[in-house]
């Protein structure tokens, strides 16, 4: 069992930053592959960005490439969310989750998820 607790989220104006972080809660966090999903009131939850358990790989969603930024840091068991020239459409909950296996921007594919934490961009 892995637990996923997500921090960093908040209110923030166009064109303005934030960094998400998600801690887990076991020693064997470099086994999993990490991602990051978005779900928008009314809309399904989207993929955002993963990464991979050990290295650089990272993918990104085409509407945040450029913008965002994945990273983890296995000493602490953490993975992050740089997010920078945030828009409204950026505006969601966002989840982190963790993936033993299976495809990256499936959400089916992640056995572990946070709770979310909210980001609002205002106009």
């Amino acid at each position: 069992q892995v637990q996923l607790v997500e921090s960093g989220g908040g209110l923030v104006q166009t064109g303005g930053s934030l960094r998400l972080s998600c801690a887990a809660s076991r020693r064997t966090f470099s086994n999993y592959a990490m991602g990051w999903f978005g779900q928008a009131p009314g809309k399904e939850r989207d993929f955002v960005a993963a990464m991979a358990r050990i290295g650089i790989t990272t993918y990104y969603s085409d509407s945040v490439k450029g913008r965002f930024t994945i990273s983890r840091d296995n000493a602490k068991n953490t993975v992050y969310l740089q997010m920078n020239s945030l828009e409204p459409e950026d505006t969601a909950v966002y989840y982190c989750a963790a993936r033993y296996s299976g495809t990256y921007n499936y959400p089916n594919s992640y056995a572990y998820w946070g709770q979310g934490t909210q980001v609002t961009v205002s106009s």
